[in-house]
């Protein structure tokens, strides 16, 4: 039996099965906050945090072998992220803070919406199902300093 696939039976003088294939829709992102972030309400719909995350990817150029010569490269990737599970929209918004490094997981959606010219275009979005908040030193001492009861 394939893991990967449900039955279905539909009530008529033939049974018959119709397959549905599972498939996939996953992202992971390990970056840092371009900005901080905004909630956004559109009338009738639910609040939705919004932010922007850096993923940085470098290689070695030239033709020398790893760990010798050639140049360095790097290439800085943007994601536009929207949070809107409740819970976690408000601690993405609340605590998430330009140069945050966070590592998001979600999905990815295509949309289309018109400008303020009447332009159509396209928009790419990482819809979070989960933020990790990641730690480095000046986060840690930002944390330290507004906590003075925290031993040391």
């Amino acid at each position: 039996m394939d893991v990967l696939r449900q039955f279905v039976r539909h009530d008529s003088d033939t049974v018959t099965s119709l397959v549905l294939e599972r498939s996939m829709n996953r992202v992971q992102l390990l970056g840092r906050v371009g900005q901080d972030p905004i909630m956004r309400q559109v009338e009738g719909k639910n609040p939705v945090t919004i932010f922007s995350l850096a993923t940085n990817e470098m290689w070695r150029t030239g033709d020398s072998e790893v760990g010798q010569g050639g140049d360095i490269s790097q290439k800085t990737t943007w994601h536009r992220i929207s949070v809107f599970r409740p819970g976690l929209r408000d601690v993405t918004y609340q605590y998430v803070r330009k140069g945050s490094r966070i590592f998001v997981e979600g999905k990815i959606d295509y949309g289309e919406y018109t400008d303020k010219n009447n332009v159509r275009r396209q928009a790419t979005t990482i819809i979070a199902d989960n933020v990790i908040f990641l730690s480095d030193g000046s986060v840690r001492e930002k944390r330290l300093q507004k906590s003075p009861d925290l031993g040391r």
